[in-house]
């Protein structure tokens, strides 16, 4: 429950998806990216349930989406292995990992909320929406 000493901060989220064969559309979830401009907070959660993955095609690059994830990662942190992406701001990286690419690992839609935490809310939505 929400104090009165907690101020509510918008966000915004996305999903991120991997969609092995793009032509179907078939995807399974396999991270949440979090961003607070109040809080310059930009935190990825991620995970790879493999089995999942081979259930919607059986030859799917595991070690490619593992690569991507590690990836998206490196560019929340603002990893120098993120390369030129590394020294923009939060909300710069949030927007280049949100913007719509055909690719097997894809950004949902951006959704927004309140949050005093963002930090828990990322592990909150990661649980919910992820795992």
């Amino acid at each position: 429950m929400i104090g009165a000493e907690d101020v509510l901060h918008d966000y915004e989220y996305a999903v991120l998806r991997a969609v092995p064969r793009v032509e179907r559309g078939e995807c399974v979830n396999i991270g949440v990216l979090l961003y607070c401009r109040h809080s310059a907070y930009l935190g990825a959660r991620t995970h790879l349930d493999q089995g999942r993955l081979l259930a919607l095609d059986p030859v799917a690059d595991v070690a490619g989406v593992r690569r991507a994830l590690h990836g998206v990662e490196a560019v929340c942190a603002g990893e120098l292995a993120a390369g030129q992406d590394a020294p923009d701001s939060p909300g710069q990286r949030f927007r280049w990992l949100t913007a719509p690419r055909s690719a097997v690992v894809q950004p949902g839609p951006v959704h927004t909320g309140l949050t005093a935490e963002p930090e828990a809310e990322l592990r909150r939505l990661f649980d919910q929406l992820v795992l």
